[in-house]
């Protein structure tokens, strides 16, 4: 698989101010993310995840190592308005992303900024709306929407603007149980269309919905391995303070009393599977 994103020997400080010492928020980064991945980055509060994707999008610049998006360096300031722009990222909050007076506008925004001629714009703000799930809501005023339309909103102008890779970071953490499953099912969905994803999530169940988990903590990289061979070994993920999925849970318990489930369980589909051969047994 092509990388279309390579970190190496990455380590990045914010500026110390009068009252603190200076700390790496983060320390030796080493990633490569191939083209069409879906990776998830999960870890505590101050694991450096927020801080990583900002400067993988060329938000933030290293202060040492280097970053390389579709083969341009974001150290070079003369491609770094080509990286943005390959780069989408939606934020946790929807409220701060929306800047236009109606939904249409809203999303047109980025292309206006990109200078697309207008049937251009036009065709690309219907897809983008379509796809979102806000199609016939064009003229309606954001702040008439709920938290997940808005979020989806958001996500439309960023999709609209077809961007190589898109970062998630904690877009699902303000919504609802609803507007949380409506995110991430279209998460997915943009997967399957092929761009490459990085989610950056508290919830190891969203974590877990990805190819690929990483493990941050201390501004470190701790774990770095594919989703389905992490499963049988996921209560490690304790040793980080992160919870685990809900079924992941049940299968160290079922094992623990005694239950001859199998280990080689991959997903929660799997372990419904297994706990029906075991009970048609009974």
């Amino acid at each position: 698989m092509e990388p279309i994103l390579h970190v190496s020997n990455l380590r990045y400080h914010y500026q110390p101010d009068a009252l603190s010492k200076e700390r790496w928020a983060l320390k030796d980064i080493q990633l490569t993310v191939g083209a069409g991945e879906y990776v998830s980055i999960i870890g505590p509060n101050g694991s450096g995840k927020s801080t990583l994707a900002r400067i993988i999008a060329g938000l933030y610049l290293p202060t040492e190592g280097d970053v390389h998006v579709c083969g341009r360096a974001t150290s070079n300031e003369h491609v770094l308005w080509q990286i943005r722009r390959r780069v989408g990222m939606v934020f946790q909050n929807p409220d701060n992303q929306i800047v236009a007076p109606t939904v249409q506008d809203d999303v047109a925004f980025g292309l206006e900024n990109m200078g697309l001629p207008r049937d251009e714009m036009k065709a690309r703000v219907a897809q983008a709306l379509q796809w979102v799930g806000l199609a016939g809501m064009e003229d309606r005023e954001p702040h008439h929407l709920s938290g997940g339309q808005k979020q989806r909103l958001a996500i439309a102008g960023v999709v609209a603007m077809q961007p190589d890779i898109i970062l998630f970071d904690e877009a699902t953490s303000m919504l609802d149980p609803q507007g949380r499953a409506e995110v991430c099912q279209l998460i997915k969905s943009i997967h399957e269309r092929g761009t490459t994803v990085i989610h950056i999530t508290h919830s190891a169940q969203e974590a877990f919905m990805a190819e690929r988990l990483i493990v941050m903590a201390e501004g470190q990289i701790k774990l770095d391995t594919p989703v389905a061979e992490l499963y049988p070994q996921a209560m490690k993920l304790k040793e980080w303070d992160l919870d685990v999925p809900l079924e992941v849970e049940l299968h160290h318990r079922l094992v623990k009393a005694g239950w001859p489930v199998r280990a080689s369980i991959t997903s929660k589909e799997d372990l419904v599977s297994e706990l029906w051969r075991l009970l048609s047994k009974t």
